[in-house]
């Protein structure tokens, strides 16, 4: 299931995909028969739109954000983010399946692969009642470089993505939260809040799972 996320392109798809999978995996933990792990064979880069366009980090504009075309370039920003999130944290699950794991390991990777994707769709829908969507805009190619990088350890990608990656995220949020503030777009806000919130979250799965 996880890799078939991983081969969905469409970021609405992939999001919404996400989602019922987890459903379905809580639902069968609750009911005390947890779906089989099985094996897998994640493709090596996840399926990705035809747009955004995927740039080097250094050619992607940059924005004022004091300005609405500037708020929406961070929260296109975002949206990738966050779509880079759902294919990690299922590929986390996926690619090291030949080293048996704790239930509670997939308990939170689902859980945090379904919280992004919670997250794609809030901004996404944020964008949307800007104007604007999620491919928009150009956005940047090294995110799932984390992920080639730590292909061959489960622990380095432990220590590479949630407890690096997301960690940053935590550093930018609260000035991203108070910008929106300002300009006064509370939906922005309570999305960013909720992220802020949640990824605190993620980044302790990551510090549990390494330790």
């Amino acid at each position: 299931m996880a890799e078939t996320v991983l081969r969905t392109a469409d970021g609405a798809e992939k999001a919404a995909l996400s989602q019922v999978i987890a459903d379905r995996w809580f639902a069968a933990r609750e009911a005390g028969a947890a779906l089989e792990i099985g094996r897998a064979s994640p493709p090596a880069r996840p399926a990705r739109p035809t747009k955004p366009d995927l740039l080097d980090p250094r050619d992607v504009p940059r924005r004022r954000p004091g300005t609405l075309k500037g708020r929406l370039a961070i929260l296109h920003a975002v949206a990738h983010i966050e779509l880079n999130a759902i294919d990690l944290h299922w590929d986390i699950i996926a690619r090291f399946t030949a080293t048996p794991m704790p239930l509670g390991f997939y308990d939170d990777w689902v859980k945090a692969a379904a919280e992004e994707a919670h997250h794609f769709i809030l901004v996404s829908g944020v964008l949307e009642a800007h104007g604007s969507h999620y491919g928009a805009l150009p956005a940047h190619a090294g995110m799932w470089r984390a992920a080639e990088d730590t292909k061959g350890d489960r622990m380095v990608r432990l220590a590479g993505v949630p407890m690096v990656l997301e960690a940053r995220g935590l550093d930018v949020t609260p000035g991203m939260i108070e910008l929106f503030a300002k300009a006064g777009d509370a939906r922005a806000v309570e999305a960013l809040e909720l992220i802020y919130a949640e990824e605190v979250g993620h980044v302790a799965y990551g510090s549990k799972w390494f330790h």
